[in-house]
């Protein structure tokens, strides 16, 4: 298959995508769409896109329309974008973390059966077009959410477009979805955000700590590097289901408290006994 695809943000998603579909073949045209000049910049000169048009023009040319911004900026976009193709065979999906929102504000469009929301579960604590990378996609789990709310043949062109990266298709519902997500990675990304500030406010007292830290550090923290501008609004636009997470990880912290400062090593190693269980679904 060789469609006309226009990737609206050229990040490390965004990117990756079309490095990614360059490789696979699924793709003839890329046209790019990026706001930020520096951004757009580095992405012309690493080949991202075979060129660089305004969004009106990029979505005339395109098959396929591909959100790859913040989460917030996807949701501003989308209308204007359905206004677009609304009676045309052209496709417009995102790569969203969050799905509640933008799938909100595509039921209120008449032309919502040309969008397909779509979350590849994929990426890295890098950002921008230089972290882009040809394999990110490679054999991951993609989600579909409200696929019966979606044409049935744009449904089919972004199935194949996640295919041809032999990721597998899983289906949900958009709040489901943003529940999952919450436990599986945004949850992930707020404690190592709150890790390296309790590690930074400690390296005022001790210059040394960073100099001792091992593997175990460097893997938990590791996402704290990752993109304010990115994480931001998916923290504000999963507020519900991230508060909740929150306070769960919060009365584990409680508990994790209470029998160290009791000095109570049995509940200490039931607790961590209890955690060892996650790796028979982790395997």
């Amino acid at each position: 298959m060789s469609v006309n695809i226009c990737i609206a943000g050229l990040g490390l998603i965004g990117g990756s995508l079309a490095r990614g579909l360059r490789l696979n073949g699924f793709t003839g045209h890329i046209t790019g769409v990026e706001s930020n000049p520096h951004h757009c910049t580095i992405a012309m000169y690493r080949g991202l896109a075979d060129e660089f048009l305004p969004l009106k023009e990029a979505v005339a040319k395109s098959d396929i329309i591909i959100l790859a911004a913040p989460v917030d900026v996807n949701c501003r976009l989308l209308p204007d974008i359905l206004n677009m193709i609304a009676g045309t065979g052209k496709v417009v999906t995102d790569m969203g973390s969050t799905k509640a929102d933008i799938t909100a504000v595509a039921d209120m469009h008449p032309a919502r059966g040309r969008y397909v929301a779509a979350h590849p579960m994929a990426g890295t604590e890098h950002s921008g077009p230089a972290s882009a990378v040809d394999r990110l996609f490679n054999d991951r789990v993609a989600i579909i959410c409200d696929p019966e709310k979606s044409d049935a043949d744009a449904l089919e062109l972004i199935v194949a477009l996640l295919q041809s990266f032999n990721m597998k298709i899983q289906y949900m519902d958009a709040r489901e979805h943003d529940v999952h997500v919450a436990y599986v990675s945004h949850i992930s990304h707020i404690t190592s955000f709150a890790l390296a500030l309790c590690v930074l406010d400690k390296e005022k007292d001790t210059g040394n700590i960073m100099s001792l830290a091992a593997g175990g550090f460097e893997s938990t923290v590791r996402l704290s590097k990752s993109n304010a501008e990115t994480w931001a609004p998916i923290f504000t636009g999963n507020a519900g289901p991230i508060l909740e997470v929150i306070d769960t990880y919060i009365e584990k912290m409680r508990l994790f408290r209470q029998h160290i400062e009791n000095g109570d090593g049995a509940e200490l190693r039931q607790l961590m006994k209890s955690a060892n269980q996650i790796g028979k679904i982790l395997k």
